[in-house]
């Protein structure tokens, strides 16, 4: 694996990439965190942080009782093709963005497996079947699904073939990179799945939501430059995002300022360098919690190259939320949104 891969501006196999290296890193974590929260070093702090908002992770699905799939369902695969649902008693969706609107849309009971990116509790005790980018065609037809979910982000190419070629209707939803995505996804997934109308609940529930966090952030005359960095120490893949990485997006509505792309940065990903990071100077360094783990916390991120050289690195200002929550641009992304406000406005020090 190389160390410092970039998109080429391709979204989906950036997307491919940084989910293999999570599906390693999470897999030899045990299959993932059991909370999601953020987490947040003042100068002077422990190496780990100090927890702040911290809440289980859990989908909360809509209320009331579960839609009835109006079936068949005819709708347009975001690579194109018309696909027919006859069935969706058995759905394996193969990513972890994917499995939490099914949840929340309260079709959870039909899930009968899940991508090691699902870490929700609620799909804890389902097999493990897929690795995000390493798709077991084999594995996935031997569950005998009335219905396959995918992200353009998701492969091998060969075996997403071969899933169509078996049979199964399979779906696949555009890869989201910043929040005007949640919504089409919302939609996407419950179009598929037959339950319209409770999908236009859910993206109206997940709208007000978001819009209300977005209101109570203050609005700073002078915005925190935030710098995301994809780290997986264990596979060697240190990134600063920039333009289009997912994070630039969030980081804007949660009153910052990207750090990469302030400091020109126009691909979604590039290699960490001590001139990049200098040039950024952010103030706050966002992370995934399990990247900040695989480099040994707080004090192990100050050890990568041109961090402690930085306002954040100086200042110890490190917001981590968890990687199955961060960039999947759902129904949870109210709670990423209020936990990167609150982190990232919280001076240093507290």
């Amino acid at each position: 694996m190389p160390a410092a891969p970039v998109r080429r501006n391709r979204p989906a196999a950036v997307a491919a990439l940084l989910a293999a290296v999570l599906a390693l890193v999470l897999g030899a974590c045990g299959g993932g965190g059991g909370a999601s929260g953020t987490s947040s070093s003042g100068k002077g702090g422990s190496d780990k942080g100090s927890s702040a908002t911290a809440a289980a992770d859990r989908i909360e699905p809509l209320g009331g009782p579960a839609p009835t799939p109006v079936l068949p369902a005819t709708v347009t695969s975001a690579d194109g093709r018309k696909v027919t649902v006859r069935s969706t008693d058995r759905i394996v969706p193969l990513t972890g963005g994917l499995s939490e609107i099914v949840f929340t849309l309260g079709l959870g009971k039909d899930v009968v497996a899940r991508d090691i990116t699902a870490t929700f509790s609620q799909a804890a005790k389902l097999p493990l079947v897929t690795r995000a980018h390493d798709v077991s065609a084999e594995g996935v037809l031997s569950l005998h699904p009335g219905l396959v979910l995918a992200e353009d982000s998701t492969g091998p190419a060969e075996a997403i073939q071969q899933i169509r070629a078996a049979g199964v209707p399979l779906v696949i939803v555009k890869t989201a990179t910043s929040l005007d995505d949640v919504g089409p996804r919302i939609d996407a997934v419950a179009a598929a799945l037959g339950v319209r109308p409770a999908g236009d609940k859910l993206r109206e529930r997940t709208a007000q939501r978001i819009a209300a966090v977005r209101k109570a952030i203050p609005a700073a005359a002078d915005k925190p430059r935030v710098a995301f960095l994809y780290l997986r120490g264990t596979a060697s893949v240190y990134l600063i995002g920039g333009r289009g990485s997912g994070a630039d997006s969030l980081i804007a509505a949660a009153g910052g300022e990207d750090a990469g792309v302030a400091s020109g940065l126009d691909k979604d990903f590039t290699p960490i360098t001590s001139e990049a990071l200098v040039k950024a100077a952010p103030d706050v360094i966002l992370v995934m919690t399990k990247g900040l783990e695989s480099v040994g916390g707080v004090d192990g991120l100050e050890k990568v190259p041109g961090v402690a050289q930085t306002p954040a690195g100086l200042d110890r200002r490190v917001v981590a939320i968890d990687d199955g929550t961060l960039l999947n641009f759902g129904p949870r992304t109210d709670v990423v949104l209020r936990q990167l406000a609150d982190g990232i406005h919280r001076k240093a020090g507290k």
